[in-house]
């Protein structure tokens, strides 16, 4: 399945067999067998037979399975496809992919290969490595190449010598890239994971950079020792206000999905005054035009200004109590009503 979590992708070199059987056990979302940069030419024919009796024989568990194939362009690129497809592999990543039509061609190939191992056509997904200009001005295209692709990564060394730079510390040479690819994938509906950070002994920096591509918009980050794979994971688990936040969104569609009576011009917010309507993470911080329910059926247009309603609501029962619960929907966020202040449900 193509949409799943993938905090962590980590690399595996094709020609350890050590790694290979216990890649599974330190908690990366996906492991990415490499038969390319790690793996020397005398070493090739080797790796993949390797790498294809690791994934025949050991459980890898709920880990997906990702392999670097060679490009197709080289003597070993189709031999790597073709046996990594029969061994069963989640995900083909094909490497330093510049254009829309290498994805395309690839596609046809493992789609040949399934069809003669019996394989269900579309079960083998395909993600993009885009490592110079050319794939970076060719993002979108590239992400949209194909209904197997899953996501689409940034691999930073080979791009910078490919601009004819370094990397530095704070990574100014690759936001343009990785914003590109962000909104590709974006736009692609697939997933976006950013480069490794090769430097084990700044774990620090290492987690400040998690910290930057997290508010870029990725989905996770390719690592390559398991002590980056804890701290990865956690800065992208979401926080309980994240959480909360959510579960706030969702009960407010399944009260907008319970067919409330709205009576015209009473309780339409316009599209002006949802331009006007703004919220944030406390009550205090919601502005603009909200829906009143009171708990009748009906729900009722409101004015809130900084938390509080422009007129309080009479809350008091047929019996003269006054424990009457009412809710204000402003935005995604749902808010309970004492008087005329909003409060934390």
């Amino acid at each position: 399945m193509q949409k799943r979590l993938r905090r962590t992708m980590m690399f595996v070199p094709g020609n350890n067999p050590s790694m290979m059987r216990d890649a599974h056990i330190y908690g990366a979302d996906s492991i990415m067998f490499d038969l390319e940069d790690s793996v020397s030419l005398a070493e090739k024919d080797a790796a993949r037979l390797l790498v294809y009796n690791a994934l025949k024989t050991i459980d890898y568990g709920g880990v997906e399975k990702v392999v670097r194939v060679n490009p197709l362009s080289t003597e070993f690129g189709r031999a790597d496809v073709e046996a990594m497809v029969r061994a069963g592999a989640d995900v083909i990543r094909m490497p330093k992919t510049e254009t829309a039509e290498e994805i395309t061609e690839l596609e046809e190939e493992i789609e040949r290969v399934e069809k003669l191992a019996g394989i269900p056509v579309g079960r083998t997904l395909i993600m993009a490595a885009i490592e110079s200009a050319l794939g970076v001005v060719n993002a979108y295209k590239i992400a949209t190449a194909s209904k197997r692709m899953m996501g689409i990564a940034l691999g930073a060394e080979d791009y910078c010598a490919n601009l004819k730079t370094t990397r530095s510390k704070e990574g100014s040479e690759l936001l343009l890239a990785r914003q590109t690819i962000v909104v590709a994938a974006r736009a692609a509906g697939i997933d976006a994971v950013d480069t490794v950070f090769s430097n084990l002994n700044d774990m620090d920096t290492f987690k400040e950079e998690v910290r930057f591509i997290k508010q870029l918009g990725f989905d996770g980050k390719s690592v390559i020792n398991p002590r980056q794979i804890n701290p990865v994971n956690e800065i992208f688990t979401p926080t309980t206000a994240e959480i909360d936040k959510a579960k706030r969104i969702i009960a407010a569609l399944k009260e907008a999905e319970a067919g409330f009576s709205l009576e015209p011009g009473r309780n339409e917010i316009t599209p002006d005054e949802m331009a006007l309507t703004t919220v944030g993470d406390t009550p205090e911080e919601a502005n603009g035009f909200g829906l009143l329910d009171t708990g009748t059926g009906s729900m009722e247009k409101v004015h809130v200004t900084n938390g509080k309603l422009d007129e309080a609501i009479n809350q008091v029962n047929h019996d003269g109590t006054t424990n009457m619960l009412a809710f204000v929907i402003i935005g995604p966020n749902r808010y309970e009503v004492k008087g005329d202040t909003l409060t934390d449900c």
